[in-house]
């Protein structure tokens, strides 16, 4: 069957897949693998499948925003895929945490409009326990400083006329802030499948540390490149937990 957005047919699509926003970042992780396959490249939604020491994966990228990145979740579920693992950016709410850093997300803020017209305004956005520990101990066995714990999903970037609440979640113990997390935990839960998250911190959020923004900086390509192997060692661990 054809995903009518992705435009891949799903008897292509293995059962676990990494997600990420960039294209150009999922043809990086899908250098990494073996077999490797472009399948479709449709608006933002590029589309790699390949092999990771023999286990069988998808590497798809989302765009920016829960909305556009929702409609990947979605297809790719729809295709069969049972394990999402999102690889992505972050800005940082706490100096304990700079630029270059890991931040496995636990659970998501819903600051973001999309999944209040999912789910009702209590419902959590939390991710898979089995993918969140898999991450975890893959990012810490690479190496740098890693975190775990609660992110927040917003849809602005760019300050206008009222002020971004950064201080109120740094306030309230969250880690770092992005823009797609709580839709993936949200959809993922809605269709019964499971999904977690891993996010390169590239500057500070929060204004009092906030400096110049600066993504393309050498400690945090090697960051990403952590989160990277990270993801497929844990991808690699859940298939082999699964057997």
């Amino acid at each position: 069957m054809l995903m009518p957005i992705l435009q891949v047919n799903s008897e292509e699509i293995p059962s676990f897949a990494i997600v990420c926003g960039d294209p150009g970042r999922a043809k990086l992780i899908a250098d990494k693998l073996e077999d490797t396959r472009e399948l479709a490249f449709s608006r933002e939604y590029r589309t790699f499948t390949g092999k990771y020491n023999g286990t069988e994966l998808a590497v798809v990228s989302h765009g920016v925003g829960s909305p556009g990145a929702a409609v990947c979740f979605e297809e790719l579920i729809r295709a069969g895929v049972t394990t999402l693992i999102r690889v992505g950016t972050a800005g940082s709410y706490s100096s304990e945490t700079p630029a270059g850093s890991l931040i496995v997300s636990t659970a998501a803020v819903r600051a973001e409009g999309l999944t209040h017209q999912l789910v009702p305004h209590g419902y959590p956005a939390v991710a898979d326990h089995d993918v969140s520990q898999a991450l975890y101990e893959e990012a810490v066995a690479g190496g740098g400083t890693v975190k775990r714990g609660i992110t927040v999903t917003m849809d602005v970037f760019f300050a206008g006329a009222l002020e971004i609440p950064h201080s109120q979640y740094k306030q309230a113990g969250v880690l770092a802030v992005e823009m797609e997390i709580a839709a993936l935990y949200v959809i993922a839960s809605l269709r019964g499948v499971r999904a977690g998250a891993i996010v390169a911190l590239d500057g500070y959020a929060d204004a009092d540390l906030a400096a110049e923004y600066d993504p393309h900086t050498d400690v945090v390509a090697l960051a990403v490149e952590r989160e990277i192997e990270a993801a497929l060692r844990a991808v690699h661990k859940l298939a082999g937990a699964a057997v």
